[in-house]
């Protein structure tokens, strides 16, 4: 069994699309998301940390202490009914023992032993704060938004035979290259026991969650660059934000619009503070 984590670690995700949509608005038609003051694309917390989990459970399926809580077609009362059942307690108590049943949680789920949950619904199981947090991820340039239209040449419905073909929209980038940074703490760790296989497990999801989520709508997404910053200790040994800013992404022309990775350079400062250790992932 490994070890509860003892290093603080932030890390910064690059990853790119190019013909498709990322991270769709469903307040805006679908179109992808968008800051409206800047025109760079956003990509949400919640959207990669969809990917984490869906890759998790492709590949540890099955494996005690790997359940997903958040999927599609969960019924979350029932995810905590099972603690319950195992605890051998009554979920309509009205003294449930709140501290084993969030205890069970985070041990055989791996979402919530990482990203924390709140689960204080009918049947409660208390809420925890995971030790990994995703920003949103934001587009190194403004992105453009493009509403591509398709046809089909079957049709629904028999009174619409006639027309012989049906019209469709598709909503995607042309290109996109996006920076996500993240946060892992040791402190956190500890209460929901995540350890060092399941950091291991997250450096491995974060690096391939998009080869299995392939689509025509999603287009081409590729994780390009995952630098990781290691502190000697748990409280860390310098201000996040510092060692964000090592890590610079610029474009190398500006004469036609980027439509590849090879349009931008990525450098990254070998000059760490004390007691900071860079590790370069992908």
């Amino acid at each position: 069994m490994s070890e509860i984590i003892k290093n603080r670690y932030e890390f910064v995700l690059l990853f790119d699309v190019e013909n498709g949509n990322p991270n769709g608005d469903p307040d805006m038609g679908n179109m992808p998301r968008v800051d409206p003051q800047t025109g760079n694309g956003i990509v949400t917390d919640v959207c990669l940390k969809r990917k984490v989990r869906d890759y998790v459970d492709l590949l540890k399926s099955g494996n005690a202490g790997y359940d997903i809580y958040v999927k599609s077609g969960a019924v979350l009362n029932n995810q905590h009914k099972k603690a319950y059942d195992y605890l051998g307690i009554n979920p309509d108590s009205k003294k449930p023992k709140e501290e084993e049943l969030t205890k069970f949680m985070c041990q055989n789920f791996y979402d919530i032993r990482t990203f924390g949950a709140v689960m204080t619904t009918e049947v409660n199981c208390g809420q925890v704060r995971g030790p990994v947090q995703f920003s949103f991820a934001r587009s190194i340039d403004p992105i453009f938004q493009q509403e591509v239209t398709v046809t089909r040449c079957a049709v629904t419905n028999e009174k619409d035979a006639e027309k012989g073909q049906t019209m469709g929209k598709k909503q995607i980038v042309p290109y996109g290259l996006y920076r996500a940074e993240g946060y892992v703490s040791a402190h956190l760790a500890k209460k929901t026991e995540f350890k060092e296989d399941d950091l291991e497990l997250l450096w491995d999801s974060l690096i391939n969650m998009f080869e299995h989520d392939h689509s025509a709508a999603r287009g081409k997404l590729s994780a390009r660059k995952l630098i990781v910053f290691k502190h000697n200790s748990e409280l860390g040994c310098c201000q996040s934000h510092k060692l964000f800013d090592k890590v610079k992404v610029e474009r190398l022309s500006r004469d036609m619009p980027a439509r590849s990775f090879a349009d931008y350079k990525v450098t990254i400062s070998a000059d760490m503070p004390n007691g900071v250790e860079m590790i370069e992932k992908l």
